[in-house]
């Protein structure tokens, strides 16, 4: 394994990202506009509602963390999908590059852009709403590898089903996360759920996130063991996510398929 070959994949990303104000606007836009959005909405409902709690921390806090994770994803994908835009991803397995190679090149731009947005957002929800997330603590730190760790996992897992059935199912890209959002409980506790989802949400490691957020947020007070099963539960989604990956990659470039993502 190179790593010059997984640190030129990150460099490619930091020249198409760099001076391009488009590319800049895409990474930033949407969590600015969702901190906007709710935390006005947290403020009229502050004002109009009969809570004996604040809901800023309690919504705001949840769309950071939820900005967070599309960030995490959308940082594995959005170099996957320039390679097949632009038709270069046919040109690049044409290199000695090794697909574990290309994965954690992906991983390394997510980590960059994911880290860059969080401040920002943390930054604008504190000036803008006088919430600060990191009052949460060190406790944020482990909200932030689960989330970190199923970001990438579902970024691997959509890129496989692109690589598996063409182009024409890039649409899994923008939809792959709020699959989970359901049962992920991101504005509501897992208790309102029908018995049935809360079972299927033990299963989905974001439910230890927001529902540890909303008990530091709302109890403070913090229990480590849920979010540690939603750690290895995460990890746990992330290696078979790559193994789904590498098994695809093999049919594809087997079948002959890699082809459909040459330039025309």
């Amino acid at each position: 394994m190179s790593w010059k070959r997984i640190w030129a994949i990150v460099l490619r990303q930091y020249y198409l990202i760099h001076k391009n104000a488009t590319r800049l606007v895409n990474i930033f836009l949407w969590l600015i506009f969702d901190i906007i959005v709710w935390g006005f909405t947290t403020r009229f409902l502050n004002q109009a509602g009969q809570a004996n709690f604040n809901f800023i921390p309690v919504l705001l806090g949840a769309i950071i963390l939820w900005g967070f994770l599309i960030r995490v994803q959308q940082g594995v994908i959005l170099p996957f999908l320039e390679d097949m835009w632009s038709g270069n991803f046919l040109n690049l397995f044409a290199s000695p590059i090794k697909n574990r190679e290309y994965i954690l090149g992906l991983f390394g731009t997510s980590i960059t852009t994911s880290a860059v947005v969080f401040t920002v957002a943390i930054a604008l929800a504190s000036s803008a709403f006088g919430y600060n997330l990191l009052t949460v603590g060190l406790p944020l730190l482990l909200l932030l590898l689960v989330l970190f760790l199923f970001g990438l996992a579902l970024g691997i897992i959509t890129i496989s089903l692109i690589l598996r059935f063409g182009p024409s199912a890039e649409w899994f890209a923008w939809i792959m996360p709020f699959l989970f959002s359901p049962i992920s409980g991101v504005f509501y506790p897992i208790a309102t759920l029908p018995h049935w989802l809360q079972i299927a949400s033990k299963i989905n490691p974001l439910s230890y996130v927001f529902e540890g957020l909303r008990e530091v947020t709302i109890q403070g007070i913090f229990s480590p063991n849920p979010l540690i099963i939603g750690a290895i539960l995460a990890l746990i989604y992330l290696v078979g996510a790559y193994l789904i990956f590498a098994h695809t990659f093999k049919v594809v470039v087997k079948k002959g398929l890699l082809a459909r993502f040459s330039a025309e």
